[in-house]
């Protein structure tokens, strides 16, 4: 009987794993790195920025460079790449990557950014160490000019790659000594194609509803129910998902969906003024609910 037992609780914990398998975050799953983009062929969308990458690519001594663009478009994955193919079997000691989202104040340019180019690398000629900065933009501005000062005195030996979502707020010294690139959001079917072979190569079911984000949130604020639409919130938040891709995805769903006109347009209105607060760093749970309460409040007043 014990044995029985035993058997009857293992058969059941494995139901359970394969169970919490199938609702992990696909961010979390292996295979989002195993398909993250290595080579510029990889990468989708952009192909005018990438070219032009792909020229500094073959000819070498790359300008420091602030590439702008939504989130999630694959900026920082494009200047890994290009780190790649520029520094080769050196390219994890010669590569700083930092965000300034977490480390964004000037304490964060003297110690490791400065550090990092007074490492001495032994690169082939044309080649420099290379750091790449994510959300440069959100940097105070003593910071930036800190980083200013650092890449004129080390302009010899390193590169700096700033990504941003607004190069307007990077301070003009840095502006005027970097090549400025821009990305442009991926169309639904670029980012669909790619979903669809990710799927297949991986065997994965989906539904339809799944691959173009299910509405059921938005539903429930044009109906005023906010504590319906803060429980899905509150789902994907505690599933790991960003702020800046839950705000991008309530975005793209709102554009779409059949609704009234007035109301689409408040709607769109309050998402972008919440994107640009979670761009400017204040990216939490309570941000995203200020944002369902308004969609409810805005409903009732176009009722």
């Amino acid at each position: 009987m014990a044995e029985k037992g035993a058997s009857t609780s293992s058969t059941s914990g494995a139901k359970e794993t394969e169970e919490k398998k199938k609702n992990i975050p696909w961010k979390d799953l292996p295979f989002i790195e195993k398909y993250q983009p290595q080579r510029f062929e990889e990468i989708v969308g952009n192909e005018e920025t990438v070219a032009r990458l792909r020229i500094f690519a073959t000819e070498g001594n790359v300008p420091n460079l602030i590439i702008a663009g939504p989130p999630g478009v694959g900026i920082t994955t494009t200047i890994l790449c290009l780190a790649r193919i520029l520094l080769g079997p050196k390219f994890r000691e010669a590569v700083l990557e930092l965000n300034a989202s977490y480390e964004r104040d000037i304490d964060v340019v003297r110690s490791k950014i400065k550090m990092f180019a007074q490492l001495k690398v032994t690169l082939p000629p044309g080649r420099h160490k290379i750091v790449i900065l994510d959300h440069a933009d959100i940097m105070t501005e003593d910071a930036q000019q800190a980083l200013w000062q650092t890449m004129e005195i080390f302009s010899d030996t390193t590169r700096f790659a700033l990504t941003c979502n607004t190069s307007e707020k990077i301070i003009e010294p840095i502006q005027s000594r970097s090549a400025m690139l821009r990305f442009s959001k991926l169309s639904d079917a670029q980012l669909m194609a790619k979903v669809l072979e990710i799927c297949k190569r991986e065997k994965l079911t989906y539904t339809k509803d799944g691959l173009e984000a299910n509405p059921d949130m938005l539903q429930h604020c044009i109906k005023g129910d906010i504590h319906k639409t803060y429980k899905i919130m509150s789902k994907l938040w505690k599933s790991g998902y960003a702020a800046e891709d839950i705000i991008g995805n309530i975005f793209r769903v709102c554009r779409r969906m059949e609704m009234n006109k007035k109301l689409q347009l408040c709607f769109i209105r309050e998402i972008g003024e919440t994107h640009m607060n979670i761009t400017d760093g204040l990216n939490s749970l309570l941000q995203l609910s200020c944002l369902l309460a308004r969609l409810c409040e805005a409903s009732y007043k176009h009722s």
